[in-house]
């Protein structure tokens, strides 16, 4: 059974850190990439950060950039989101998301074709 399941989530204080995991099991070893994405209350989801399993390359948002890291234990099948110097607007559920080729050969962040149920990221004082 394919499946991603988010962890990490919790309520920290701005200037915190949390580190967010994201587990994938029951997929092809060859899916293309794996991400991470955020939903605020009231806004559209939007990508965060996302990194390719062909070759490494990463993606982050504009936010995201020198803040949050995203890495992945190739071993363990499960990705990383590394978040520093947190902020209130950074208050969302996370989804992890992941390619396995539904739409062909896609961009960074795009065409992610299975996502996980979300942790809820809070960050407030």
């Amino acid at each position: 059974q394919e499946q991603l399941v988010e962890s990490g989530g919790g309520l920290v204080q701005p200037g915190g850190s949390l580190r967010l995991s994201c587990a994938a099991s029951g997929f092809p070893l060859d899916y293309r990439q794996i991400g991470w994405f955020r939903q605020a209350p009231g806004k559209d989801r939007e990508a965060v950060a996302c990194i390719s399993t062909i070759d490494g390359s990463t993606y982050y948002n504009a936010s995201a950039k020198g803040r949050f890291t995203i890495s992945r234990d190739n071993a363990e099948n499960t990705v990383y989101l590394q978040m520093n110097s947190l902020k209130p607007e950074d208050t969302a559920v996370y989804y992890c998301a992941l390619d396995a080729g539904s739409w062909g050969s896609q961009p960074l962040c795009h065409g992610m074709d299975h996502w996980g149920e979300g942790t809820l990221v809070t960050v407030s004082s």
